[in-house]
């Protein structure tokens, strides 16, 4: 068998097999020549599959072997695990009965299993649940309109219809099964209800975490996908300098990350990355003469040599109970996974001002929004800012795709209507198009902006003082900080990002 070259998906050719008969046989179309069609496969000397592929393209066949997962991610890569999805959906799942949602569910979900030919609510819910991981999806939504339900996941942010809406008789059994193997009560449908399930897809546990609203037309139901290795696999390993910090903002953090004691906090809304960097700093850091414990709701990615405790708070286990504990741990650095409480604030501060180094997160827009928050929850000034090192607010933006981005000359309207000085930067900047690469979304992945306020003696005083925020943040600028939007500009004057991914994560404000 020839060697596997490198792959430049022919989509024409690829749009000729039903998705549901490239998975049952498990090969990928490479490309067509004018006597034969060259596909990869991983068991080329199985003569049955290939007498069923031959006879359906009625054409021979040359093979080319490779590994699952290199076939895997070529699927993945092309959306055809998507649109198996729909195929299903549209054809075999329309026997449904609603009384098969509280059937059993599976242990594991394999392509195998999901190309059997089985009608029921599970293998609608496994489909969509395969999908959404295969697609690297963070969340699926599924929203209860008139009539119909919407599948949606969200991806890199943006949140996008995974398949055409379905019939408003698969609403009730949907939500039913989520329910069931979330152990939630399945007859409660007028209050907010949240659990949690774990299913094994293609070899490894993901967790799900499930959140049941009410609503006019019924309950919508939100699924946060928890895939410990999704991280590892978009960026290979954890490393802050592939996060896509500027290298100012990644010097400030690997300063502070070495500091003996303080506290390093992070912020932003959720999905923002927050975790993600402060498992980098941890993986960083980490060394065989340090205790480095966490506690965390839920552990997201699993670090060697690194303790790491799930809070259980139906078993009493809070992030303030766990705290208390890991102090008596004998820890030399801790991080908490986000406080959320006076109490868990209190304990953070504590144990910052007493000699260890504590990493932790909260909700906050900005680096001066999380000083309110903490006053806000009655803890002592004084300690706080005392124990507070550096704070640093992050988003996420999406990256334009290399294959389809265009060229864009900003006009002076443009300029004023972004808020963007005529000296700021180059006036030449890209725009997202769209193209089947990047399945006609114009990005492809996300990178990480940011902002950092460093506390040195001065600025403490001045928030000790309670003097107004325009001084703070005109000191914070004096001694070197850069606004998020500013650094964020930075990555589309140099061809990363696109003003209006810039516009969506940020507030439109003038920048020097």
């Amino acid at each position: 068998m020839k060697k596997t070259p490198p792959v430049r998906i022919d989509y024409e050719l690829l749009a000729r097999f039903p998705a549901d008969f490239i998975l049952k046989n498990f090969f990928f179309p490479l490309r067509e020549e004018p006597d034969k069609i060259v596909i990869m496969m991983h068991d080329p000397e199985n003569l049955d599959k290939l007498s069923i592929i031959e006879n359906f393209v009625q054409k021979d066949i040359q093979t080319v072997r490779a590994d699952k997962n290199r076939i895997e991610q070529l699927l993945k890569k092309s959306d055809t695990f998507s649109k198996v999805l729909q195929e299903k959906t549209q054809s075999s799942f329309t026997k449904v009965k609603p009384e098969t949602a509280t059937e059993e569910v599976e242990e594991s979900l394999s392509i195998e299993k999901l190309t059997e030919d089985e009608d029921s609510i599970i293998k609608l819910l496994n489909n969509i649940l395969f999908t959404a991981v295969s697609k690297k999806a963070s969340d699926v939504h599924l929203e209860a309109l008139e009539n119909r339900v919407q599948v949606k996941f969200r991806i890199d942010g943006i949140l996008v219809a995974a398949m055409e809406p379905l019939d408003g008789v698969f609403h009730l059994p949907l939500v039913t099964r989520i329910k069931v193997i979330s152990e939630l009560d399945i007859a409660e449908r007028r209050i907010p209800q949240d659990g949690r399930f774990s299913i094994k897809i293609r070899g490894k546990r993901i967790d799900f975490r499930v959140s049941i609203m009410p609503g006019i037309f019924g309950e919508n139901a939100v699924i946060r996908i928890l895939d410990r290795e999704m991280i590892m696999e978009s960026i290979g390993e954890l490393r802050l300098d592939i996060l896509g910090f500027s290298e100012d903002l990644l010097k400030t953090i690997w300063f502070h990350i070495n500091q003996p004691y303080g506290m390093f906090l992070v912020t932003g809304p959720t999905g923002s990355g927050k975790t993600t960097t402060l498992y980098a700093a941890l993986n960083e850091i980490k060394r065989p003469e340090d205790k480095i414990i966490t506690i965390e709701d839920p552990i997201e990615y699993s670090i060697e040599d690194i303790v790491q405790i799930p809070v259980n708070e139906k078993k009493g286990l809070t992030f303030a109970k766990g705290l208390r504990s890991i102090l008596r741990h004998d820890p030399d650095k801790l991080m908490v996974g986000e406080i959320r409480d006076p109490e868990t604030a209190k304990i953070a501060i504590q144990s910052a001002l007493t000699g260890h180094l504590v990493f932790t997160t909260v909700h906050a827009n900005n680096v001066f929004d999380v000083l309110g928050r903490f006053i806000h929850m009655g803890v002592d000034t004084y300690s706080f800012i005392s124990s507070l090192n550096c704070i640093i607010a992050q988003r996420l933006v999406r990256v334009l795709c290399p294959e389809c981005k265009t060229r864009h000359r900003l006009t002076r309207q443009e300029l004023l209507e972004n808020r963007l000085r005529e000296n700021s930067g180059p006036r030449q900047v890209y725009r997202a198009k769209g193209c089947k690469a990047c399945a006609f979304m114009g990005y492809r992945g996300r990178t990480a902006i940011g902002e950092n306020l460093e506390l040195n003696d001065e600025i403490r005083e001045m928030i000790l003082d309670k003097k107004p925020l325009s001084e703070v943040k005109h000191l914070a600028r004096k001694f070197g900080m850069a606004p998020m939007r500013k650094n964020a500009m930075d990555k589309v004057y140099q061809g990363i990002t696109s003003v209006e991914e810039v516009n969506r994560v940020t507030l439109k404000e003038w920048i020097d």
